[in-house]
């Protein structure tokens, strides 16, 4: 797997799925803010905002870093969006144990989610381009 990444495709995946996430984020946090703003309680914003940002992603991950991988519209497709929110909720996941685990121990909260940003950003990369867009899946040649 790491000889993939090293490939330059793959090297270009990788930093325009940077670039994906980086906008997901924006996304996610301009629609907590204004949730917020507009008197939402902060869990409800905070769900609210990630799962826009999970819509935003799917969609610059399908258009601009898996292309020619997102499976034909139908039951493969539908299996495939599965596939990546599932894939979202276990970044989600080891963001909450990270940052648990940090301020359990001490770290500022800040730093933790940092660092939590970074190893669900790996993760996620991952899992999305090795079962979600995989080269082999069969839900991109619509056999699945």
């Amino acid at each position: 797997m790491i000889a993939q990444l090293l490939r330059a495709p793959a090297m270009r995946r990788f930093v325009a799925y940077g670039f994906a996430s980086v906008a997901a984020l924006g996304i996610d946090l301009a629609c907590f803010f204004a949730l917020m703003a507009a008197g939402l309680a902060a869990p409800a914003a905070a769900a609210a905002g990630y799962a826009v940002g999970i819509a935003a992603h799917w969609f610059a991950s399908s258009r601009f870093v898996f292309t020619g991988r997102v499976a034909a519209a139908g039951a493969g497709r539908t299996q495939q969006q599965g596939l990546f929110v599932a894939s979202a909720l276990v970044g989600l996941a080891l963001t909450w144990a990270i940052v648990s685990a940090g301020t359990a121990f001490g770290i500022d909260p800040r730093l933790a989610k940092l660092v939590a940003i970074g190893a669900s950003f790996v993760v996620t990369y991952a899992l999305r381009a090795c079962f979600v867009f995989g080269e082999k899946s069969d839900l991109a040649t619509g056999n699945g």
